[in-house]
């Protein structure tokens, strides 16, 4: 188990100018009060204390809320409600501070004392919380949370991503040629879902697996598993984020099918880090265990037009009477800050890809929250450049084999398609010409990320050295609000065209005129058509 943190800060107290009850309808009083930061049988709590009474006022941090009325002027209150949804507040004192800096230090310390407030532990089937607060709940905003388990615990869903065969198969692969990875060992699969990649792993002779699932999903996980009594004595359905639940054994293995668009979307890839470090013993390997962002910019004037066009309706200066051209610009701007997630040709790319290495056994959970990736590249013909195309693989890092997984143009398509990101500005480049630029992506708590894209076209050709940059372009995209574009045609169609039937040969006049002959010969010998008929 761990040692909740909050332990090791000490108590601390603060002198106060007053406290008084917020639902006392007597006149508040101004004697000095002292307030005191604890920690009580792993409870935090905070204590205000009048020194001419008696009375205390004690608050749980896990549940308490400041509230900045002016410099030294707060409300403090604690949340009766264990609804999300309706709230109410059970107790609230008016505070009052002598000096801004006793109200600036309260506030630190405050803040630090719930960051690091425990809340009472409950018990899971086959799993229990944690007493420490969730890592998840303190950066991910609830309404995204709700939604995305929402979309998760849906049958409908999943089945979506096992019919992904790509996906499936290579995860099968991976398990089964490296069963002395997984022969009797512990494995700990990280958002289990439907429960089929715990099954890989008891099919290759786990010892044991426990099926992490945060969402509705690990009922379903439950029923699927009972019903393969081969598989269901070795697998363990814990329902609970890896940020919350404990383990009763380290494991040897940590499989986990964390990648979204763009590899980082979704940003699961950090439960699967955290998950390393309170769950993987030192030696235990990771499936998988690195990913790779692939990028290399692109011309597709097909595309480009199509996400103009978007905008054009707002254009109309007569829309029933109504002038929607002061839109225009927010219209066209919103449009391309969506990144196109399709499945494009691959003779779209004008440059060889580069590729930005992410390694899960190495990388911690902070490193994800911002990924700085600087480009560069060399134009392989002279077009127009549109923007930037990325996919990603991950590899599966086994003992007997090795295997990759692939979203790749011109690959087998899978469920992650590829991910282009269009400038509004594109911009013009010649073949030999050096291309710069700059992806910066910073993680939200809508679970995604902002993307900020630069693109440079360098001075080209005799005395390039000394010069700068020719053409830039720059474009702020958000990852959680793509443009899903996998119904539309392809760019570049090839043309499917019957075979043509052989034509015998005409090599002389000869040859001609007996054809001729022929064809008149039979036109004499048809019956006369009576001309009512034809009328």
């Amino acid at each position: 188990m761990e040692v909740s943190s909050v332990k090791k800060l000490e108590q601390m107290e603060f002198s106060l100018e007053s406290v008084t009850d917020l639902s006392s309808s007597s006149v508040s009083s101004s004697s000095p009060a002292v307030a005191t930061f604890s920690c009580v049988d792993g409870v935090t709590e905070l204590r205000f204390l009048q020194s001419d009474s008696t009375h205390c006022f004690n608050f749980d941090l896990a549940s308490a809320q400041l509230f900045k009325l002016g410099p030294v002027h707060f409300i403090c209150v604690s949340d009766s409600s264990s609804s999300s949804e309706e709230k109410s507040f059970s107790q609230g004192v008016n505070i009052k501070f002598i000096t801004e800096k006793d109200s600036k230090d309260f506030c630190e310390s405050f803040e630090e004392w719930t960051k690091d407030a425990v809340v009472q532990g409950s018990s899971l089937q086959n799993g229990t919380v944690s007493a420490k607060k969730s890592k998840f709940d303190n950066k991910i905003e609830a309404s995204s949370a709700k939604m995305y388990f929402h979309y998760y615990g849906q049958l409908l869903h999943q089945q979506n991503m096992l019919q992904d065969y790509v996906r499936t198969g290579t995860y099968y692969a991976a398990v089964m040629e490296n069963r002395s990875d997984f022969a009797g060992r512990i494995v700990v699969d990280v958002g289990a879902g439907s429960g089929i990649l715990s099954m890989f792993a008891a099919q290759a002779g786990a010892k044991h697996v426990y099926a992490v699932e945060a969402s509705e999903m690990a009922e379903y996980a439950r029923k699927l598993i009972a019903g393969n009594p081969l598989f269901a004595e070795r697998i363990t359905v814990i329902k609970g984020k890896v940020e919350d639940i404990e383990l009763p054994e380290k494991a040897d293995i940590l499989i986990s099918e964390p990648m979204g668009t763009l590899l980082v979307n979704e940003r699961m890839l950090e439960s699967y880090v955290i998950a390393r470090d309170r769950f993987m013993s030192p030696k235990g390997k990771m499936f998988p265990t690195v990913g790779r962002i692939h990028m290399a910019p692109f011309s597709d004037e097909f595309l480009f037009i199509e996400m103009a066009n978007k905008a054009m309706f707002w254009q109309q200066q007569n829309y029933y009477g109504v002038d929607l051209t002061p839109l225009y610009g927010s219209a066209h701007q919103g449009y391309f800050s969506q990144p196109v997630v399709d499945a494009f040709d691959p003779r779209v790319l004008v440059a060889p890809p580069m590729f930005h290495m992410v390694d899960f056994t190495q990388m911690k959970e902070e490193d994800f929250y911002e990924i700085d990736i600087p480009l560069k590249f060399t134009a392989s013909m002279c077009t127009r450049l549109h923007g930037l195309a990325c996919w990603f693989d991950v590899l599966f890092d086994g003992s007997t084999v090795q295997r990759w997984l692939t979203t790749a143009p011109g690959a087998p398509t899978t469920h992650w398609y590829q991910i282009r990101c269009v400038l509004s500005q594109p911009i013009y480049v010649m073949a030999g010409q050096e291309i710069t630029g700059r992806l910066h992506l910073i993680a939200h708590s809508a679970q995604s990320y902002t993307i900020d894209l630069t693109l440079s076209a360098k001075m080209w050709g005799p005395g390039a050295s000394q010069g700068g940059i020719l053409q830039s372009s720059t474009c702020k995209f958000d990852l959680k609000e793509p443009y899903y574009r996998m119904s539309q045609p392809q760019a570049y169609p090839v043309a499917q065209e019957p075979p043509l039937q052989p034509q015998p040969e005409l090599s002389t006049q000869q040859d001609i005129q007996t054809q001729n002959d022929e064809l008149e010969e039979e036109l004499l010998q048809q019956p006369p058509q009576n001309p009512s008929t034809q009328l």
